[in-house]
């Protein structure tokens, strides 16, 4: 093959000189249309990293092309409604509706399987209620006995997802989607932003490793610059991100050809530089040094709440903090439970696919240790990790967690087709992308209607999920509420997969089945 197609390429050549010698007509069409193929096939030939292309020079690359095409015919032609992942098309299609504000009706009954293994449902009651007669827009107040400034937040929030990561459009977006719903933003780790600030939306401020925003120039924290961006009347909580679900334990870099002037003046770090966000705090070790940073934030920014992210790892290190909360007296006003099959623009795939704890589960376990030591009352519990609908609010509520955040939901909500092009910079809908002309192309007045409208429909949903469970109250939902099929025969309820924790159970060394092993690991740090 690779010995023809240099035969061929040298006779087509001559033969185009030959008829461009002669000026005929027949020499241009030649040129136009073999001279690119030769051009091309002979780039094939030299090049000396892909041997498919070398050995096929033209045919070889269509197997490239291929390779980047399939994702996109996988998800337009071949995928069902309900396997595709990241996220299946169900889901993607009702925050398309309800962001448009479109029909969000199904017809002709669920494509769920639900006889399968890990199918999911809510009990609902005989005596339903009117679900207009109850509460429209439930919130809760985040806000322990030592917050000066507590919060009424939102049952659904917008996750973290910092300026960078994100275009200014996009951004820009959020914020007014959020201060047009009456939700809270969160910023994520990279700092609050012009655009967080101009539509003037609620935010969660995001404290991370890398202390942007309130940092010294050699990387630690900085108090006297988090004081003053803390006090401002925008900011309504603080969070101190520990670990997130899609790469726990694990930092990040900022190049330094990414990282201009602007990006350079909101995270407080010199232009042009490499700035590398370390897997670990600096401003604190141990538990005993994260109790002690959230009462110094509490105390610098003027008594707003302050909570911790996590996902979850070493169950003991958790309990660990539980004693020391009880020991000290101080606790955080929150607690953000980040699943493991939470989202991001870019991680190792190990980290993503193999690190962390499952939302269900570490929110589950945060929920009952909390419980368990007579903490629960004074923290709040927001859980993250694929949270698009009303019935995986439902689901987290029925665990323990008093709101929830989303992060791929308003994502959608703004026009992601989950082209899986986050981490390239070549973002086609403007969303997780710098270049201009593809970040034009997200209009904010457009987009920001959108995120609000999803956040309203999808909280309305709730609304009528509480009200066919018979309850008034959100607060009521717990984990009665939910059944799991195991297998063609075998149901169980949450509470039987989950088993409920009595309110201080914990501190009289009543511990359930397996947890012994986890306190002995926490006992075993304070000697």
């Amino acid at each position: 093959m690779r010995n023809q197609f240099i035969v061929l390429s040298t006779i087509t050549v001559l033969a185009i000189l030959a008829a461009a010698f002669f000026l005929t007509p027949w020499a241009l069409l030649a040129f136009i249309i073999v001279g690119p193929l030769v051009f091309f096939g002979s780039m094939d030939l030299i090049q000396k990293k892909q041997t498919i292309r070398r050995n096929f020079p033209l045919l070889g690359a269509g197997r490239y092309w291929m390779e980047k095409l399939r994702p996109k015919i996988y998800q337009y032609f071949v995928e069902s409604e309900i396997d595709g992942t990241p996220i299946n098309r169900m889901f993607r299609s009702i925050i398309y509706q309800r962001a448009k504000s479109d029909l969000d009706t199904l017809p002709f009954g669920t494509k769920m399987e639900v006889y399968r293994a890990g199918y999911e449902w809510v009990n609902h009651s005989m005596s339903p209620l009117n679900s207009k007669s109850l509460n429209q827009d439930p919130r809760i107040t985040v806000g322990g006995p030592d917050c000066i400034k507590p919060y009424d937040a939102s049952i659904l929030n917008i996750s973290a997802m910092s300026y960078g990561a994100l275009s200014k459009n996009a951004v820009l977006s959020l914020n007014l989607g959020a201060k047009m719903g009456g939700f809270a933003h969160n910023t994520g780790e990279g700092s609050i932003s012009p655009y967080h600030e101009e539509p003037k939306g609620d935010l969660i401020w995001q404290i991370g490793t890398g202390y942007f925003g309130c940092r010294t120039l050699e990387g630690g924290f900085d108090e006297e610059l988090f004081q003053k961006r803390s006090n401002s009347d925008q900011v309504k909580m603080i969070e101190i991100k520990i670990s997130q679900g899609a790469k726990p334990a694990h930092g990040g870099i900022l190049p330094a050809a990414k990282n201009n002037e602007e990006i350079a003046s909101i995270r407080n770090v010199k232009p042009h530089t490499e700035v590398v966000s370390p897997p670990y705090h600096t401003a604190f070790s141990g538990p005993e040094g994260l109790i002690s940073f959230i009462k110094k934030l509490r105390d610098l920014s003027g008594g707003k709440p302050i909570g911790f992210k996590l996902c979850l790892g070493q169950k003991s290190e958790f309990i660990t903090l539980c004693k020391e909360m009880i020991k000290t007296g101080v606790k955080p006003d929150f607690i953000t439970v980040d699943g493991g099959e939470g989202g991001t623009g870019a991680a190792p795939l190990e980290f993503s696919n193999s690190v962390g704890m499952p939302l269900r589960e570490g929110l589950a376990f945060v929920y009952d240790a909390l419980v368990g030591y007579n903490l629960k009352e004074d923290i709040k519990i927001f859980a993250s990790g694929k949270i698009f609908t009303a019935f995986h609010i439902f689901r987290a509520l029925s665990l323990g967690a008093d709101a929830c955040y989303t992060a791929r939901g308003v994502m959608i909500a703004l026009g992601c087709i989950q082209a899986l092009e986050c981490n390239n910079n070549n973002c086609p809908t403007g969303i997780t992308t710098h270049k201009p002309h593809l970040v034009q192309g997200l209009v904010v007045s457009d987009k920001s209607k959108r995120v609000a409208n999803f956040h309203k429909d999808t909280v309305e949903a709730l609304v009528e999920l509480l009200a066919a469970t018979g309850l008034d109250k959100l607060s009521k939902i717990n984990r009665t509420h939910i059944n799991r099929r195991l297998n063609m025969t075998q149901i169980k309820r949450y509470d039987e997969i989950y088993p409920e924790v009595q309110p201080g159970e914990f501190l009289k060394d009543n511990y359930p089945a397996g947890m012994e092993l986890h306190v002995k690991e926490a006992d075993a740090y304070f000697g």
